[in-house]
């Protein structure tokens, strides 16, 4: 199976210039392509993974991926998707953000012995002349075509400054150049790129007098059309020090059943054969594809080893499971059982103070078996332990066995 029939069947292509072209540039050749991130936070978030996963099956089928990181383009904000102007970052604040986004995609996309290239816009883009730039690339733009993209269009009502405006002369001058210096013919990205991506792909015509194409991505939305990947803490990270890999579990285990095979299909390398076997079931069997959704998810982005002790968390507290080696023990003895739970938990380091433990509890960050435990006086008895063992949530990211002792 091609790659191209690989990813139609598995909904990524949204929309694409040059179809047969693509199809058949994609069977018998070596096809050289990019993916533009905008450094704009210190993490990648889920939004980026389905693109970076469209260009791992990319490259698994042999074709060179650029990444390139908009360390220039970031300092002028891409309008599209957004009602608002972004706000301006330093180049102080690019640089970090982007020497932690290399490390996150390095874990996805194999960089060795050029088989992937890394690249900053920041590296041409900060050099140009303003003048040569619009004599040189500005005179193959129309502002007619550039009011009709929906990027801009979305923002005129609101207000556009002219920074904004440049942002889709220099995107499309990003793909002329790496099609000048590195072969690239072709871009991808998401759909909310389509309007900047067909303006690259026409300035290297009229500048290069090539054919170059574009597909793009669908967004990552659930079954009403709203966008996936945000929480009640706002976005879903692919970084651990800011979605903790439990709640990053967890999320994917509880997306809707309507949501499920679009995710296996999107985010994980489940065979597409297996995946669409799991559309006809229903039940508890769906109830099994969400776990397999959860842990291959996790395991992408975080590694086996933290999918396995978010999933052996997830079993030991929701699922009966007896796997707690990852899940911190505090161990009490039955003569504890006089004390509160507010008390237990304190001796055992799951606060760092009285305070901090009972504002938790009466905020309700404190649950056994999804029960809040609001009241700070409550004790636990002897029939609550399970195989002499209680399990205790605190707030969304930390699990805690109480273990009784003789």
């Amino acid at each position: 199976m091609s790659v191209f029939d690989e990813l139609t069947r598995r909904g990524y292509i949204k929309q694409l210039t040059h179809e047969e072209e693509i199809k058949k540039a994609l069977e018998t050749e070596k096809v050289t392509f990019y993916i533009g991130f905008d450094p704009t936070a210190d993490s990648l978030h889920v939004g980026h993974f389905i693109a970076m996963m469209f260009m791992a099956h990319m490259q698994k089928a042999g074709h060179v991926p650029i990444a390139l990181v908009g360390g220039g383009t970031a300092m002028i904000g891409d309008p599209s998707g957004k009602t608002d102007m972004r706000s301006m970052l330093t180049k102080e604040d690019i640089d970090h953000n982007i020497s932690k986004i290399k490390k996150q995609m390095e874990s996805f996309i194999d960089f060795s012995d050029n088989k992937a290239l890394m690249v900053n816009n920041a590296d041409w883009l900060l050099n140009l002349n303003y003048v040569d730039f619009l004599r040189d690339i500005g005179i193959h733009f129309s502002v007619n075509n550039m009011l009709r993209a929906e990027s801009i269009k979305q923002r005129l009502e609101k207000g556009l400054s002219f920074l904004e405006f440049n942002y889709m002369l220099m995107q499309g001058y990003d793909f002329l150049y790496l099609n000048q210096n590195h072969s690239c013919t072709m871009q991808l990205g998401g759909d909310d790129q389509w309007s900047n991506m067909l303006a690259g792909i026409d300035l290297v015509r009229r500048k290069e007098r090539k054919t170059a194409y574009a597909m793009t991505c669908t967004l990552l939305t659930n079954s009403e059309g709203q966008k996936m990947g945000k929480t009640v803490n706002g976005a879903l990270w692919l970084d651990a020090e800011k979605t903790p890999v439990y709640d990053f579990y967890q999320y994917w285990r509880n997306v809707d059943d309507k949501d499920v095979v679009k995710c296996l299909k999107l985010l994980t390398f489940v065979d597409i054969d297996e995946i669409e076997r799991i559309e006809s079931l229903e039940g508890e069997n769906i109830n099994e594809s969400k776990k397999l959704l959860a842990y291959e998810v996790t395991k992408l982005v975080h590694g086996e080893d933290e999918a396995d002790k978010a999933r052996s968390a997830a079993e030991a507290l929701f699922g009966g499971g007896t796997d707690l080696s990852n899940v911190p023990t505090v161990e009490i003895v039955r003569a504890d059982l006089e004390k509160s739970l507010l008390e237990i938990l304190l001796e055992g380091g799951v606060f760092p103070s009285k305070a901090e433990g009972r504002r938790n509890m009466e905020q309700g960050g404190v649950s056994i078996d999804d029960a809040k435990i609001t009241d700070t006086s409550h004790k636990i008895k002897e029939e609550d332990f399970k195989d002499n063992y209680l399990l205790v949530k605190k707030g969304k990211k930390k699990i805690y066995r109480i273990l009784i002792t003789d």
